[in-house]
C-alpha cells in the first residue's frame, strides 16, 4: 500500500509517502478497524539537503525506504519544509528537526504498536539522527553518507541504541579516515558498512546499500 498524504507540521503541512505491506509480515490487531494493519517496525526516512535538490524522491532515500519495507516495516518518507508541496521555508536544520519529530509523531499515531526506526541520508542523517538519538520511541538509527567533514555528529556519542552507518569509501563529504575515527568514538551496539569505490551518492552501488539496510532492519526487534 502507498498513501500520499500530508503530515501536520510545525510550519504547515508536510508532504509525505507512507508505504506498508499487507502481506504475511503484518498482523491484524483487534482494536483497529477492519482492513488496518499493525507492523512490528515503522521507519521514518529523511532526505538530503533541500538547498541542493534533496527530496523524498532521491534515489538513496528511495532505496532505503524499499529496504525497510522489505524488512517488514511501515515506511514514511516526507519532504522537509519548503520542499515539494511541503509548506514553510528552509530553517538551517533547526526547523527541520521539528519536521522529523512531527513525522515520528504521525508514524506512531498510525502504528502505535510498532517500534520506530530513523533512517537519514546526508543532511537527513545529520538532522534525523539527532532527533532519533534523543527520542525514547526510536529503537534503531541508520545513517547513510554521514557528512562528517561538514557537520557536527557529536550528538551520537554516548548513544546506546542500535546503529548502522553505510559510507562510500570515496565519499567527499565523509572521508574514510574521519568517518572511521568518528565511528571508533561511538558506543556499542554499532555497525559500519563500507561501500567500496563509490561516492557520497553511492553511484553504481545502490543495490548493495539496499541489501545492507534490509539485513540490519531484519535484526531490529519489534515490540512484544
Amino acid at each position: 500500500m502507498i498513501e500520499r498524504l500530508f503530515i501536520p507540521g510545525p510550519a504547515g503541512p508536510l508532504e509525505g509517502l507512507l508505504e506498508y505491506d499487507r502481506g504475511v509480515r503484518l498482523r491484524r490487531t483487534a482494536p483497529h478497524p477492519i482492513g488496518s494493519v499493525s507492523p512490528s517496525l515503522a521507519a521514518v526516512v529523511c532526505h538530503p539537503h533541500p538547498s541542493f535538490g534533496g527530496t523524498m524522491h532521491n534515489k538513496v532515500v528511495f532505496r532505503a525506504a524499499k529496504a525497510a519495507l522489505q524488512a517488514g516495516a511501515a515506511v514514511l518518507r516526507f519532504n522537509f519544509r519548503g520542499v515539494g508541496k511541503s509548506r514553510g521555508a528552509y530553517a538551517d536544520g533547526i526547523g527541520e528537526r521539528e519536521d522529523v519529530r512531527a513525522a515520528l509523531d504521525y508514524l506512531q499515531s498510525r502504528f502505535p504498536e510498532a517500534r520506530l526506526c530513523l533512517i537519514g541520508f546526508s543532511f537527513g542523517a545529520w538532522v534525523g539522527l539527532a532527533v532519533g538519538a534523543g527520542d525514547a520511541r526510536v529503537a534503531a538509527l541508520v545513517g547513510l553518507g554521514i557528512p562528517i567533514a561538514t557537520s557536527d555528529m557529536g550528538f551520537l556519542r554516548g548513544v546506546t541504541k542500535s546503529k548502522l552507518f553505510v559510507q562510500g569509501t570515496l565519499d567527499e563529504f565523509g572521508p574514510a579516515d574521519q568517518m572511521q575515527c568518528f565511528f571508533a568514538s561511538l558506543d556499542e551496539p554499532k555497525q559500519i558498512h563500507w561501500v567500496q569505490d563509490t561516492d557520497h551518492f553511492f553511484t553504481g552501488k545502490l543495490e548493495e546499500v539496499q541489501t545492507t539496510i534490509r539485513e540490519f532492519m531484519e535484526g531490529v526487534p519489534g515490540k512484544a
